[in-house]
């Protein structure tokens, strides 16, 4: 996936949200290791990366997730991160998405020249039941970024961050179920009361995938197609947009990127069906669907 950057990959589980990890799922299936950490090679520098033509190949304006078969605060990673800080602050016109499990470690793993906060760095953080949400969303509002957000997934218990939204920090709410070995049910009743409370906060909600095992109306639905999960996730039609996000893109002389110089998503027929377009990069138009 091209909106997709893993500077670093292999983790260490730190919680109940861990316990059927994809990232270790997949790993296993190609008979690795997910426990085992080390740098990526040709993918450690991808947002410096060009095209034959010389332009970049992530353009002004696409959102990048960052550490996605990771954590970007881990611990492990300590020795890689400043290497890391300083290609984000060099792609200011990119907006990078950062998720962790680990906002404790976060205050003294920023950058000495961080100050309030970048533009471009959108930083959330994993609530998969209610007892991670009391402890982790605190340190998020605590946190000096700019753009902050809230990703209930694998989502495997009722979450109510109704009083987290008085000061009016959060920007976005994700939510989605599990996957893979064991996945642990999704109650679409949980779903429903996340939605309400964004929307009554006009906060951005996108439920993304209903999980391997999902619970409506009392019945208990096993969906293992991932493309399925979204589908219906789409179709129940409960995401909402909010109030927009205004990330401060600027070139590399500080100047702010027209509008018409920006990013614009692509998106094929199958796309116009899934739970992940509203937060989505688009397709990359690397033709190998049609290979």
């Amino acid at each position: 996936m091209h909106d997709i950057w893993n500077p670093w990959h292999g983790c260490v589980k730190c919680s109940e949200g861990c316990r059927n990890c994809y990232m270790y799922f997949l790993d296993r299936v190609r008979n690795k290791n997910g426990a085992e950490i080390y740098k990526t090679k040709s993918g450690f520098t991808y947002p410096l990366q060009k095209n034959k033509d010389g332009k970049y190949k992530i353009q002004s304006g696409e959102m990048i997730r960052v550490c996605m078969t990771s954590d970007f605060f881990l611990e492990e990673a300590d020795k890689w991160r400043d290497e890391v800080w300083n290609i984000i602050y060099q792609r200011k016109d990119v907006i990078f998405f950062l998720l962790t499990k680990r906002p404790e470690r976060v205050k003294k793993c920023l950058p000495n020249n961080w100050g309030n906060g970048w533009e471009n760095v959108f930083f959330n953080v994993t609530c998969e039941n209610q007892k991670r949400a009391d402890e982790r969303i605190p340190l998020l509002l605590e946190l000096p970024f700019k753009h902050k957000g809230i990703m209930c997934a694998p989502f495997i218990g009722p979450v109510s961050i109704e009083k987290y939204f008085s000061e009016g920090q959060i920007e976005q709410v994700i939510c989605g179920g599990e996957n893979y070995d064991g996945a642990r049910p999704c109650n679409y009743d949980w779903v429903k009361t996340l939605r309400r409370e964004c929307e009554d906060h006009n906060v951005t909600f996108c439920f993304i995938e209903t999980g391997t095992v999902f619970i409506k109306d009392g019945k208990t639905y096993h969906i293992p197609s991932k493309r399925i999960q979204s589908e219906m996730a789409y179709k129940s039609g409960i995401s909402c947009q909010g109030k927009s996000i205004s990330f401060k893109l600027t070139d590399s002389f500080g100047e702010p990127i027209p509008q018409n110089e920006l990013y614009i998503p692509r998106y094929r027929k199958n796309c116009e069906s899934c739970g992940s377009k509203p937060i989505c990069n688009g397709c990359s138009d690397c033709g190998k669907c049609r290979d």
